[in-house]
C-alpha cells in the first residue's frame, strides 16, 4: 500500500477505465454526494464509471441520480470513496471485487487496504477532496457534480455547525453554490420530516438514559419500534445529534438495531472526547467527534458494554 499525493490521485483516475466506485454500508450524505460527484467527473473524461450502493439508494438522495444510469461494463479499476474500514463495506458491494486499488477518504481512523491511498483527516468530508480533483483532472464543475458536492460538505458538517467545519469548507461549499439548488438540498437534508419521522423522534425521546452523572447520553431503535411505526433508512438520517444536543452530555450514543442481531452504533461528542477512538475499540472509526461501529448482540447486551467502555472513556 503506498500513501499519495492528490496529483497521483487523479494520475491514477486518468490512466484507468471501467472504473468501479464503492460506498459503504448505510450510506450518508457524503458518501453518495461524494460518490457521483466522482463519477460525474470522470465520465466527462469519456470514463465508464458506476456507483455501487449497498441496498436501494435512500429515497430523499434521489436527486443525485436525476441525470445518472448504470453503464454496462466489466469494473477493471476499484475506487472506495468515504469508507473508513473494510467492515462498512457491504456484500453486494463488493460482488466482484477481489481488491480495491484506490482508497479516497477523510477519516483519520481510515483502514481500509489497497494499492493506493489518500486520507486528507483535515478535510470536513470527502466531497471535499473530490473538489480538490477538478483541477488536476482538468473538468469543469457543472450542475450534477456541484450537487453531489454541496451536498457531502453540507451533511457532513450538519449544515456548517460541527467542529470539522473549516474555513476551506465554506470556500469550497461557496464556489458550488451557483452551480446546484443548495437551497432545496439544505431543505431535503435539514427541514423536511416525514410524519413517520415525527412519530420516530417522539418515540426516541422516551428511550433516553443517563449515566456517568448525565455526561452519557443513550437513545435506541429497535426493528419492532420501526415496523410499528413504519419507518426505513429516510426517518434514520439525522437521529444521531439528539443526545448531543443535551445540556451536560459529553458523550451521545445512538443504537440502531439491523437484521441479523446486529446493532450500528453512531456517536457523537463534545469537550474534546475522541468519538473515532472509541468505536475503534469495537472495530469501527471515524472522526474526533462522530464516529460508529456495529456491534453483534441483544439490546441490553450492547447497551451494557456500550456503558461499560463510555463510562472507562470518560474516567
Amino acid at each position: 500500500m503506498k500513501t499519495i499525493t492528490l496529483d497521483k490521485v487523479a494520475a491514477l483516475l486518468s490512466e484507468h477505465d471501467n472504473i468501479k466506485i464503492l460506498t459503504h454500508t448505510y450510506p450518508d450524505g457524503d458518501c453518495l454526494g461524494s460518490g457521483y460527484a466522482l463519477a460525474f467527473m470522470l465520465r466527462k473524461l469519456g470514463k465508464k464509471v458506476n456507483v455501487a450502493v449497498d441496498g436501494n439508494l435512500p429515497s430523499k438522495f434521489g436527486y443525485l441520480i436525476e441525470h445518472y444510469e448504470e453503464q454496462d461494463f466489466t469494473p477493471e479499476y476499484i475506487v472506495s470513496v468515504d469508507v473508513a474500514a473494510p467492515s462498512l463495506l457491504g456484500e453486494s458491494v463488493m460482488q466482484g471485487v477481489e481488491k480495491i486499488d484506490l482508497c479516497i477518504d477523510h477519516h483519520g481512523t481510515n483502514s481500509i487496504e489497497a494499492d493506493y491511498k489518500y486520507v486528507d483527516s483535515g478535510a470536513a468530508a470527502a466531497a471535499e477532496i473530490v473538489w480538490q480533483l477538478l483541477i488536476p483532472l482538468g473538468v469543469e464543475i457543472d450542475s450534477d457534480i456541484a450537487t453531489g458536492i454541496y451536498t457531502g460538505i453540507s451533511t457532513d458538517t450538519g449544515c456548517f455547525v460541527y467542529t470539522n467545519t473549516t474555513p476551506r469548507t465554506h470556500h469550497i461549499a461557496a464556489s458550488v453554490m451557483p452551480f446546484c439548488d443548495w437551497n432545496r438540498i439544505n431543505y431535503i437534508n435539514f427541514v423536511l420530516k416525514t410524519r413517520a419521522k415525527m412519530k420516530l423522534e417522539r418515540e426516541i425521546l422516551d428511550t433516553i438514559e443517563y449515566y456517568s452523572d448525565g455526561k452519557i447520553a443513550i437513545i435506541y431503535t429497535t426493528l419492532k419500534m420501526c415496523e410499528k411505526l413504519g419507518t426505513g433508512d429516510d426517518e434514520m438520517e439525522g437521529l444521531a445529534s439528539i443526545p448531543r444536543e443535551i445540556e451536560g452530555v459529553k458523550m451521545g450514543i445512538t443504537m440502531r438495531e439491523k437484521e441479523g442481531g446486529v446493532f450500528k452504533i453512531s456517536v457523537r461528542t463534545n469537550d474534546g472526547i475522541d468519538a473515532a477512538a472509541f468505536c475503534k475499540r469495537f472495530d469501527g472509526g471515524g472522526h474526533p467527534a462522530a464516529a460508529g461501529c456495529s456491534i453483534e448482540g441483544d439490546l441490553q447486551t450492547v447497551k451494557a458494554k456500550l456503558v461499560a467502555a463510555a463510562e472507562e472513556t470518560l474516567g
